[in-house]
């Protein structure tokens, strides 16, 4: 997948305070030093951004700003997402301009650090090699936080969410849960929580005698979801916020079913000795909770109820 960069950062991107245009200031101290100082003209969300005036009203935490690393005050926060995970992840109609859930938390952590952004897309399994080589600082991607991947990322927890199948509208194949997949063809993206569960449904298959699942795999989720439409694979298993928003769409004639029993936490994951950003993203993340705009960044994209009470480090079990 090719890389699109959403907002370039350009060094010296900085105005004095007295002539800075919508400029957020960092320090409300009177010194001469602190007078002379420049403010972070702070990032405005795309206008196709469906949380754009939520994002644009947030102002920096004057702590957290003071505390976070000195790397995200010089060269901005650096974030990698996979693009095309809607209502999570997609493109502006532009087809390079994020937007969504994550993009919109990605903005708002980084207005409330006080900080610029840059919202890189990436292929799913290329997020965290970059991230643990630095090149990122951290990847916000629906992706689940689990025991084995917190052997290679710190996540801080930031929604709740559970698995669904999509299939035909009509549901031809009869696919009414799990159970119902033995035998039949499934599509998953490459290297995710889709495909762990699609696996172990495949093996309850078998430890039950019947026909094994026949998994399908694909590096993003839009080339899995396409082999339901084409009739090669009879249902797709994804997180059911996606199969809800794409069960929506009448021109996709599908149907979402929710997987009881699937809910677990999605993170925002981080190099592990990198303390302080971790620290940082968890502030901004509890400081957004309490202000009720994380909330309100949820409802802009109808997911009220992937909603956490406050930020968590590592939460996946």
């Amino acid at each position: 997948m090719n890389t699109r960069i959403l907002t370039t950062l350009a060094a010296g991107a900085l105005l004095a305070a007295t002539t800075a245009c919508g400029a957020q200031s960092l320090d409300g101290g009177t010194s001469d030093a602190a007078a002379a100082a420049p403010d972070v003209v702070l990032d405005q969300a795309p206008t196709e951004e469906k949380a754009a005036d939520v994002i644009n009203a947030i102002t920096p935490d004057k702590d957290l700003a003071a505390k976070a690393p000195a790397s995200l005050k010089s060269g901005g926060l650096k974030v990698v997402s996979s693009i095309g995970y809607p209502p999570m992840e997609l493109f502006a109609s532009d087809g390079k301009t994020p937007i969504g859930f994550d993009p919109a938390l990605a903005r708002a952590i980084a207005r409330k650090l006080g900080v610029k952004v840059t919202i890189t897309d990436e292929e799913f399994n290329s997020q965290i090699p970059g991230v643990l080589t630095g090149r990122y600082d951290f990847v916000i991607s629906s992706m689940t936080d689990n025991p084995e991947r917190q052997g290679q990322v710190t996540f801080v927890d930031y929604v709740q969410a559970g698995s669904g199948l999509l299939v035909k509208k009509g549901n031809p194949a009869g696919v009414a849960g799990p159970a119902d997949l033995c035998g039949k063809t499934v599509s998953v993206v490459d290297n995710g929580s889709s495909m762990e569960l699609a696996e172990s449904y495949d093996a309850d298959c078998k430890k039950d005698g019947k026909a094994a699942v026949d998994i399908l795999k694909f590096p993003g989720d839009t080339e899995a979801m396409l082999q339901v439409s084409n009739g090669r694979a009879q249902a797709t298993v994804t997180d059911y916020v996606v199969a809800a928003y794409k069960s929506a769409d009448p021109k996709l004639a599908m149907e979402a079913i929710a997987i009881e029993g699937t809910e677990s936490p999605w993170g925002i994951g981080m190099k592990p000795d990198n303390k302080e950003l971790i620290e940082s993203v968890k502030g901004a993340l509890d400081a957004l909770i309490q202000s009720g705009e994380y909330g309100k960044l949820l409802a802009a994209w109808n997911l009220d109820k992937l909603a956490v009470q406050s930020a968590v480090i590592n939460g996946g079990k």
